[in-house]
């Protein structure tokens, strides 16, 4: 029989208070206090298994031992994601329900995605123009979200671009919040339902035309398992679900921008870099920048890995940010250096800052090829298309406030056109 090894326990009642304190680096520091890549500890009253690394992360994908359901807070799924939808399923319906996202992938609705990035990046220019400063966080949502809307064929009138834009952003925002901002996302999230929530009523009603190859048209006309289309509210959800993540780009862009500030090295290569280059640039700033700080899964049954028991129903959470910075897996992990990736080999559990595994079977985020197009992008933009200005400002960001941003959002000046 087996021997079955202790887990490293917390002696505290409680950590939820030290997860606050710590924010991105709470499992990292605990991993590396213990020597060990997975321990115990209690966060809101209950049990936690927290694990980091790679083969920790290929044991969170293994879809046998884990389950999505219940896994997410509710606080969380009233705020980021929408109550029941597709990264609380499993099986059979988690992969027909993915299957859906993934239809939306395909190399054309990419490369139209990326143009109209381009578009409205540009569109911008002669108001920044004239304005002495322009802050890029602020403009990153409003654009994105134009984008975001363009694409999957939700009409978005210019007058609530910002408040659209907002409530996007304030989602995302509340996730590792309490108080205020979490209350905010919350009322984001109740506003955005009920805007998205009337749109799928007009589709179907025939009163508002829903192009097929849109995320409108599938998500009003998509049917489960069960040959039923969606209820509307779910339908809503997970429009929202498309919609929100690539405003969420927002949190990339500032950062790339703020890479490109503090390596200029790299912001003269980019000028004229090849589309290669400005993928490893764009991984780079995914890795090294604080994006999701852990993802959590319930042990579907009880089983032993590297002689540790894993019990039933034990929430289990994978350190993103710690992987991403694993001095197993990076060299110099806190070196921001594109051209880690020009050797990578596309690993599907070592690189995951939007969760790791297969696309189409896994609950890995079917957006990542979607932010890579958008932040290239966006990135063509900021070294092609205009020179500017970095004035002093409070460049920094915070790894205990989840979801981190650059302090003051990126402010530009002198903003020309080349």
């Amino acid at each position: 029989m087996n021997a079955v090894t202790p887990v490293p326990r917390e002696k505290t009642l409680d950590n939820s208070l030290a997860l606050l304190k710590e924010g991105y680096h709470f499992i990292q520091n605990r991993c590396e206090t213990y020597g060990s890549d997975v321990f115990e500890t209690r966060l809101l009253g209950e049990k936690v298994i927290c694990m980091s690394g790679e083969e920790a992360a290929a044991l969170f994908y293994d879809k046998d031992k884990f389950t999505r359901q219940n896994a997410a807070p509710k606080r969380i799924q009233k705020t980021l994601f929408g109550e029941n939808a597709i990264q609380g399923m499993d099986g059979k319906a988690h992969e027909h329900r993915k299957q859906l996202f993934m239809s939306l992938m395909t190399e054309d609705r990419l490369q139209e995605l990326a143009d109209l990035t381009t578009e409205e990046w540009r569109a911008r220019l002669s108001l920044w123009e004239k304005e002495e400063e322009t802050d890029l966080f602020q403009e990153a949502k409003e654009v994105l979200c134009r984008v975001a809307c363009h694409w999957a064929g939700v009409p978005l009138e210019e007058e609530e671009v910002k408040e659209r834009a907002d409530d996007f952003w304030d989602m995302v925002d509340a996730f590792g919040a309490v108080g205020p901002r979490h209350r905010q996302g919350r009322k984001a999230r109740r506003r955005g339902e009920a805007w998205i929530k009337k749109i799928i009523h007009e589709v179907r009603d025939g009163e508002l035309e829903a192009e097929e190859e849109t995320a409108l048209y599938a998500m009003a006309f998509h049917r489960d398992l069960d040959g039923e289309h969606l209820d509307s509210q779910m339908a809503a959800i997970e429009l929202i679900n498309v919609l929100r993540p690539i405003v969420a780009i927002t949190n990339f862009i500032a950062f790339s921008a703020l890479a490109l500030h503090e390596h200029p090295e790299y912001h003269r290569k980019l000028k004229t870099a090849d589309d290669a280059f400005f993928e490893m640039f764009s991984q780079e700033v995914r890795r090294y920048y604080p994006f999701g700080p852990f993802l959590g899964a319930r042990v579907r049954r009880g089983f032993i890995w590297n002689d540790i028991k894993f019990e039933k129903g034990r929430l289990v959470l994978l350190d993103i940010y710690g992987t991403n910075h694993d001095p197993r897996l990076w060299e110099e992990p806190y070196k921001f250096y594109p051209d880690r990736f020009r050797e990578w080999n596309g690993g599907l559990f070592d690189l995951i800052p939007q969760g790791g595994g297969d696309y189409y079977k896994n609950h890995r985020c079917p957006g990542e090829w979607a932010t890579l197009r958008v932040m290239k992008a966006s990135l063509d933009f900021l070294t092609k298309n205009i020179s500017y200005h970095v004035p002093e400002q409070d460049l920094s960001y915070s790894t205990v406030r989840m979801p981190s941003v650059p302090e003051s959002g990126i402010i530009l000046s002198e903003i020309k056109r080349k």
